[in-house]
Formats: structure tokens, C-alpha cells, sequence
């Protein structure tokens, strides 16, 4: 075997080749290890800080290993096995029950799984752990608020005892050494869990410390079966011994007196099956009768005693060590060591264990691995346990955090960042949109891009911040009408000339039942003059100040007079305005918003009225509508403008003629004969004719 602190027999031999060129230069060689197959026995090297490597050898040195972690080496450029017994080219391994090339037989694996509901807090026992079990494993199926805890059969707490929570680590324990985990990465769902090799050299107990419901608790560990060796007496075996159970006893041991003991599930109450615990001691020692007992050694005088001459150095420099007495063998009267043959062996003082530095440990901060990073890219979080601790009598407790008050506390939390983030670039436009009129929808094109420049897949980005690439789009109602508001009630001008406006929108019909024209090209009209009055004291090309805006709320207009006028001593005289035709007159008009008009009324123009006399009717469609001109409920119902409406409401006249006459005055003779059909009747007396026609119709002057 190297010594630990040697170097990799692959480094050696790559880093051979630093002073020979390749290619005309020098460079450093480290082992390339990325290689299968047959090549894992070549010698292999990568340039330091270069991206290529070389087969500096077609064989590497024999006894180079094939693998960086493996048992295989390389003999003659082949990979060879090792087998546990040592031997080159040999397949035997260990099986579960620690023997080199057996077939599992030789052990019982006992295991189950302990589902258990558990209703008050505390510790519960889970499973007894029996002596000369190996191969321990105790976990928790899922992550919890519950905690494992082991103590000895004699009451001694090893792990998460007292309700004192050990940190993860390595504990001794009957016997053995237990591993103790607990996840404490965000994302683990792994529960806690104890591991040990063993074999237990005592009964130990598990127990879970219940907080929350219990998500079941998995257990094995492996015994001894029949005819096999108890682990103690393997950790005792003298050279030459023969293992695997083959002992050379006498045909004359009896073995009626072996105890047979039961292992029996603790959660079920069912037989386990039956296996024979050989105890240390249970085999006899068998002397050959050829061999001479050793001579007894001689009585020693009663010259020399033994003294004690100190302890031993304290195994702690602070919460509760050990030490033991030293006896040494001494001359009773000069007290001079002398060697220990001169005392009588049995009579030598057995030492006993005395405490030693009582004193407690000075309390130091316990860190916790760090946890995951919150971010699988860019900055995150990660999360460590920080706890006070102190050592006392071979233990860590958990204090109170003023004890480590005079110690700069560690963070408990960090950023962290495993790579940068790729991002979404918007690449395109909004296109146009999809209908002339109506809601339609619009695209652009959106893509994921790494921090490199390239595109990559949308998963790579954060979806929740992806911007969106279709939306509606509402290019107004498909017209059919015109809707305008009444006309505003202020004049543009306190003076003068000035106009008043409305609002005139084209939008669908779908109410009125009676045909109402499309829109066209004929816009009503949006303004309308006014005229408040002459306005004195005109003034010079000089613009006055602005009106009140035209509307109390909404877009509306402004006026001013702009006249061109001439400056004389204490006098303005009005010129015509080509005098100032030269200069950039200021503007006469703008627009105003003194606020939000909210929801108002709006209405078509009335339809043509039913009847041109005697009392017909006419309609027009009103709607309610937002300042963004789109349908409300908001509008005040108190003021909705009618939408049906009485006209010509005066009597039917007929019209007069002046070319139909009566040319005879017994015109009256001709209608009571029935001789208008006739056309000389019908010209010859015109009015009485067609008075008569008009009364037996019923229906005078319809047009």
C-alpha cells in the first residue's frame, strides 16, 4: 500500500513527460480519465489549461488502477478484477453477510417497516436493534417534523437524546459507529436515517420523537445464522484461525445447552424465524495432549509492593474527561521502580476511572451545510443552521446562544448564484391587426435567449415573466350609423363670433327596428356658429385670451380674437389684416379637456316620421358610452334622450288646385249620377269629383 500523502500513480507518470516537447513545446500533464474500454490501461494525459489531451504510453505501469475510485488494475495493458480474497483475475466478492465468497446463507436479514399512528408527543419506541446485528440502516420514508433518536439497553443516549437535538455526524454506539443524516437541502424529500456497519456489541433501541404523523420508519440489519461465528469473537480471532463458522472442536462438544433465541417483529407479533447466538466463550478451548502446562512462575518476596506513581494523561482537555492510576512496581524500602516480575501479578491494583477537567468547554458555533440555492439561476438564497454548542462529558449539547456571545456569529444565509439567467428579448413588432374594423388580434415574436446570444428553449427562461406575443386588438365598431351628443351649451366666444360643439361618432345599428342609413360620407356636422354680441375695444395684430372651453367636460375648443392693429401715441388704431399679412399670425383656436366626462348619452338622428298629417311618430336609437366611446350603464337615466317621438301632429288639409274646377253649376247632378268615371264628367266638374273620390276612399291627401 502508498503511503497516504503519495501521489496518484497516474500523476507520476503523465507528469513524467513536463520537460520532454510535444509539437515543439513544453507542456504540464495531469491524468485524462474520461476514456473507456481498453483505453482505460493507456496512459492517457491532458495539457493543463489546454482543451486536448495525448496517449503519452500505450500501457500505463502494472498495478496502475483502471479507475480513479475502483479495485481494478491494470496488468500487460488489460483491466483486471481483484477479489476479496486478494487474489488477480478472482470474482469473489462479499456478500451481504460479510464473508468473502459466500452465498448469503450464512446470515439473516431481519427488516419491516413500522406504520404505526402515534397520538401523543414524545419519544416512541420503533424497533430493537439486537446484539451482533450489522449492516444498520433505520430511515424515515419521507421528510418530517419527527426526529430518530438511539439509546443503549442501559440508558445511555447516543443520538437526539433528552430532547437535546444532535447535528448530523458520526456517533459511537454499541460498539460501532453510527452515521446519523438529515437532509436539510429545500427540495429533499429524503427523511432522516442511521447507517451503521456494526456488529453491536449490545442491545440498542430506536426511538422516534413524534410531532407530527408518522410517515413510517424502514429497518434492517443483519445476524448471525446457524453455524456462523458471532461477530465479537471474529473481532478476536487469533492468527490461524479458521473463519466462516469451520471450527476444529472435538466430536465429543456437546451442543445441547446452545440457547435458541426467537426474533419476533415487534409491530406484527409474527415469528420471524429461528437462528442459533453463539456466544463469546461457548466454544471450548481444547488442549492437544501432546503439549507440556507452562511452568508456574515463582513466588515473588514480599520486598517489593506496588505503588501508585501518577494517572494517566486526562483523555479531555475540558467537559469531563478520564484518567487512570499508574502502578508501578517498587522497592519497599528504597522505593525504587523495579521491573514489574518482582511484584506478585494479582495483587496489582485494577485502575479505575476517575473524572478528570470538570470544567465545561468554552461554547463555539455549530455550521450546518449550506442548503440548495433558492434559484437554479440567477441570484438566489441558501440557508445554513447555525447552533450553539458545547462539549461535556463526551457529548454536544445545544446551549443557549448567549453562551457564544463572545464569538462573531457565522451568516445564516447567502446568495448564491449557479449561472446567469437566460432572458426574453422581444425581436419583432406588433404586427397589424388581423380585421380593418371590429376586435381582432395582433402578434410579435418573443424568444428565450441565453446569456450567450443564442436562442434557446422557452423552459430556459422564467415563463412567468414571458411577455406575451398575441393580444386583441379593437379597431372600432364595424359603422352603420352616426351617433352624436347634444350640442354643447357654452359658446366658444364671450364675444363675437365663436362655436359650439358635439360629439358625432359612426357605430353599428342593432336596436332600431326601423332602416336607418348607413354612414357614408356624410359627417354631421361637429360645430356650429355662435354669437354672443360685438365685442369692444378691439386691439392691435394682438391676441386676446382664450374663451372658455366649449364643453364642461370632454375635448372641446378654445377662440380667440386676433386682430392686426397699429400702435399710435396713447392710441391703437385696427388695421386690415394683409397689413400684418407678413408676420406668423398666432392661432385663433385650440383644442381643450377640462376633465373626464364620464358616461354620456348619445343618440342617431330622428328617422322619417310616419305620417305627414294627423299625429304620426318617429324614432331614433340612444346609447350610453364611455369616454373611450365604448357601451356603459353609468349614464344618468333621468336624462336619456327619448327614442320615439309624435309628429306632424296637424290636421290633414287637401291641397287646393286652381286648375280643378266645376265649369257647371249643376256639377252636383253629375256626382249623383256617377258620371266621374268619365273623363269629359271628371275634367267638367274637377272639385266635385275629386272631393267625392277623396270621401270614398277614406284617406285624404296621403302622400
Amino acid at each position: 500500500m502508498c503511503p497516504e500523502s503519495s501521489r496518484n500513480i497516474r500523476e507520476v507518470q503523465c507528469a513524467s513527460y513536463n520537460n520532454k516537447p510535444f509539437m515543439g513545446r513544453f507542456y504540464e500533464w495531469e491524468p485524462f480519465a474520461e476514456v473507456k474500454g481498453s483505453q482505460k490501461c493507456e496512459l492517457n494525459c491532458r495539457a493543463i489549461g489546454y482543451r486536448f489531451y495525448v496517449r503519452q504510453a500505450e500501457t500505463v505501469i502494472d498495478g496502475t488502477p483502471c479507475d480513479p475510485n475502483g479495485t481494478a488494475i491494470c496488468v500487460a495493458g488489460q483491466c483486471k478484477s481483484i477479489g476479496c480474497d486478494d487474489y488477480l483475475g478472482s470474482d469473489k466478492v462479499i456478500d451481504k453477510c460479510g464473508i468473502c465468497g459466500g452465498d448469503n446463507t450464512a446470515c439473516k436479514v431481519v427488516s419491516g417497516v413500522f406504520k404505526h399512528t402515534l397520538t401523543n408527543l414524545g419519544y416512541h419506541k420503533i424497533v430493537e436493534i439486537p446484539e451482533g446485528a450489522t449492516k444498520i440502516n433505520i430511515t424515515e420514508m419521507s421528510k418530517s417534523n419527527n426526529y430518530l433518536a438511539l439509546r443503549s439497553r442501559s440508558g445511555r443516549s447516543i443520538i437526539n437524546g433528552n430532547w437535546a437535538i444532535d447535528r448530523p455526524g458520526r456517533y459511537e454506539g454499541g460498539g460501532t459507529m453510527f452515521t446519523y443524516r438529515r437532509p436539510n437541502e429545500i427540495s429533499s424529500t429524503a427523511g432522516e436515517s442511521f447507517l451503521a456497519d456494526g456488529p453491536t456489541n449490545e442491545v440498542l433501541d430506536v426511538y422516534m420523537i413524534h410531532q407530527q404523523p408518522n410517515p413510517g420508519i424502514h429497518y434492517e440489519y443483519i445476524i448471525p445464522g446457524d453455524n456462523v461465528i458471532s461477530p465479537q469473537l471474529l473481532a478476536h480471532r487469533r492468527p490461524g484461525e479458521p473463519l466462516n463458522g469451520q471450527l476444529g472442536m472435538p466430536e465429543s462438544t456437546s451442543h445441547e445447552d446452545e440457547d435458541l433465541h426467537r426474533e419476533t417483529d415487534i409491530l406484527t407479533g409474527q415469528s420471524a424465524g429461528t437462528f442459533p447466538v453463539i456466544q463469546p466463550g461457548r466454544f471450548p478451548s481444547h488442549q492437544p495432549e501432546n503439549q507440556v502446562p507452562a511452568m508456574q512462575p515463582p513466588r515473588q518476596n514480599r520486598e517489593h509492593n506496588w505503588k501508585q506513581v501518577g494517572k494517566t494523561e486526562c483523555t479531555t482537555t475540558c467537559g469531563k474527561g478520564s484518567q487512570y492510576p499508574i502502578f508501578h512496581c517498587v522497592n519497599r524500602i528504597t522505593h525504587e521502580e523495579v521491573p514489574e516480575s518482582y511484584c506478585d501479578s494479582s495483587t496489582k491494583p485494577i485502575p479505575e476511572e476517575e473524572a478528570c477537567n470538570l470544567f465545561p468547554c468554552p461554547a463555539f458555533w455549530d455550521i450546518g451545510e449550506w442548503s440548495e440555492c433558492s434559484k437554479t439561476c440567477g441570484l438566489g438564497m441558501q440557508h445554513r443552521q447555525i447552533l450553539c454548542r458545547q462539549i461535556y462529558a463526551n457529548r454536544t449539547l445545544t446551549v443557549q446562544q448567549y453562551r457564544c456571545q463572545h464569538l462573531e456569529k457565522p451568516d445564516t444565509t447567502s446568495t448564491c448564484q449557479l449561472k446567469i439567467c437566460s432572458e426574453w428579448q422581444i425581436r419583432t413588432e406588433w404586427t397589424s391587426c388581423s380585421v380593418p374594423c371590429g376586435v381582432g388580434q395582433r402578434t410579435r415574436d418573443v424568444k428565450c435567449v441565453s446569456n450567450l446570444g443564442d436562442i434557446v428553449d422557452d423552459e430556459e427562461c422564467n415563463m412567468k415573466l414571458r411577455p406575451n406575443d398575441i393580444e386583441n386588438c379593437d379597431m372600432g365598431p364595424c359603422a352603420k350609423s352616426w351617433f352624436l351628443t347634444e350640442w354643447s351649451d357654452r359658446c366658444s366666444a364671450e364675444c363675437g363670433d365663436g362655436i359650439r360643439t358635439r360629439s358625432v361618432v359612426c357605430m353599428t345599428n342593432h336596436v332600431s327596428s326601423l332602416p336607418l342609413e348607413g354612414c357614408g360620407n356624410n359627417r354631421p356636422l361637429e360645430t356650429t356658429p355662435c354669437n354672443n354680441g360685438p365685442c369692444a375695444g378691439k386691439v392691435e395684430w394682438f391676441a386676446g385670451g382664450w374663451t372658455q372651453c366649449s364643453t364642461e367636460c370632454g375635448s372641446g375648443t378654445q377662440q380667440r380674437e386676433v386682430i392686426c392693429v397699429r400702435k399710435t401715441e396713447g392710441n391703437f388704431d385696427v388695421l386690415n389684416s394683409y397689413e400684418c399679412s407678413y408676420l406668423e399670425k398666432p392661432p385663433s383656436q385650440q383644442s381643450c379637456y377640462l376633465k373626464p366626462c364620464g358616461s354620456k348619452w348619445f343618440h342617431t338622428e330622428w328617422s322619417t316620421c310616419s305620417k305627414s298629417c294627423e299625429g304620426g311618430f318617429r324614432v331614433r336609437e340612444v346609447r350610453c358610452l364611455s369616454d373611450d366611446m365604448a357601451a356603459s350603464t353609468q349614464c344618468d337615466p333621468q336624462l336619456k334622450p327619448e327614442e320615439k317621438e309624435q309628429c306632424n301632429t296637424q290636421d290633414c288639409v287637401p291641397e287646393i288646385d286652381e286648375n280643378c274646377k266645376d265649369k257647371y253649376y249643376n256639377c252636383n247632378v253629375v256626382v249623383q249620377a256617377r258620371l266621374c268615371v268619365y273623363t269629359y264628367y271628371k275634367t267638367a266638374c274637377c272639385a266635385s269629383c275629386t272631393r267625392v273620390a277623396n270621401r270614398q276612399s277614406g284617406f285624404l291627401g296621403r302622400r
